[in-house]
């Protein structure tokens, strides 16, 4: 392969220093127009593109910000064609199985990371330290997905450079957090069921595999008592404790069958409360005039289902665009000092507890 020019080769072709090169790119009202456009000139004919890279390296930083999720799916993905993508077959994903929490975080993530001049490196895999590790040795700034990673994996990466955790409260952490209130937003979601549907009685559903889905199901036993007083234990509540945990599904068709479902079910999030939705209306169950179904996180798929899912909505793109800026602060300034962000929720009452669509 031919060598790729370098900003040498500029300076030589349109006679000037390679400062005079560099500020033609990178500040160009410091430049006579002319030697700009000699510059420019020069640069079109030898193929130059400036490297952010070998900028950043030489002020010992890497211009670029890191984002990292943990696959949840990896085990269940078919290899593909080794030789031949295009003869990989087409793939069709579950929009309640693919990770659009994630994927409307990473949005503002990258438009902020736009908007500050840096480049995005993205990256996700197994909860290994090493993978961790990898992408933190090439970023200025780390954000990380809540996951099943090891607490002391992002500690070590924080003495290095800085790091953020989303939705994910470590106590005494050496990094920053930005995540949402997750008590404010059970308490809408059972207050609006306690006064505006008259619901007497609830139950939490979920798998509860993420910190933040334990603060939720805690926050729905401190307020339940509060919202549903008269709420008396039945026999089939071993079933209903059944459905906060791994097993909710099986505990759920159990009800159904024995026909002592609860008026609503609220959902760990979104992607939890679409799965229900599924199972109710194949035991022929009707919602909402059955029984109501919430979730949590504001996720586009809970607009598109049928009915329409009532839900609080977390503020996604702020998320991922406070992220990338508290880290980019944070790496430009070389103070390390733990920030914890707690974002505003809001409200959204569909269809699925019997409100109409907005």
């Amino acid at each position: 392969m031919p060598r790729r020019p370098t900003v040498y080769d500029v300076a030589e072709r349109a006679g000037v220093s390679i400062a005079t090169v560099s500020f033609a790119f990178r500040q160009p009202q410091r430049v006579r127009e002319s030697t700009r456009d000699s510059v420019l000139e020069a640069a079109k004919e030898l193929g130059y593109v400036p490297s952010a890279s070998a900028r950043g390296l030489a002020r010992g930083t890497t211009g670029a910000l890191g984002l990292y999720s943990f696959d949840l799916m990896l085990g269940n993905q078919d290899p593909l064609p080794e030789n031949d993508l295009l003869e990989a077959p087409h793939i069709s994903l579950d929009p309640r199985l693919f990770p659009l929490y994630v994927d409307e975080v990473e949005r503002g993530f990258a438009l902020e990371c736009r908007t500050l001049g840096r480049a995005l490196l993205l990256d996700s895999g197994a909860p290994l330290s090493s993978d961790v590790y990898d992408i933190a040795g090439r970023v200025d700034g780390l954000a990380v997905f809540p996951g099943p990673h090891r607490p002391e994996t992002l500690h070590t990466v924080a003495q290095s450079i800085p790091v953020l955790a989303f939705s994910t409260v470590v106590d005494d952490a050496p990094f920053s957090h930005v995540h949402v209130d997750n008590h404010a937003g059970i308490d809408h979601l059972l207050r609006h069921l306690a006064q505006t549907h008259d619901v007497r009685d609830a139950a939490f559903v979920g798998n509860l595999s993420m910190h933040e889905f334990q603060e939720r199901l805690a926050s729905f036993e401190a307020l339940r008592e509060t919202y549903f007083p008269e709420s008396v234990p039945t026999d089939s509540s071993a079933l209903l404790a059944e459905l906060a945990g791994p097993e909710w599904p099986e505990a759920l068709g159990e009800l159904i069958d024995a026909r002592h479902l609860p008026r609503a079910l609220v959902c760990e999030n979104d992607q939890r409360a679409l799965e229900v939705l599924d199972l109710l209306i194949a035991k022929g169950v009707k919602v909402p005039s059955d029984v109501i179904v919430t979730g949590f996180d504001g996720i586009l798929a809970g607009r598109l289902s049928n009915p329409t899912l009532t839900t609080v909505r977390q503020p996604l793109e702020t998320m991922g665009r406070l992220a990338a800026r508290l880290l980019s602060e944070q790496a430009a300034t070389r103070d390390r000092t733990p920030t914890t962000h707690i974002l505003p929720l809001q409200p959204d009452f569909r269809g699925s507890c019997g409100c109409s669509d907005h």
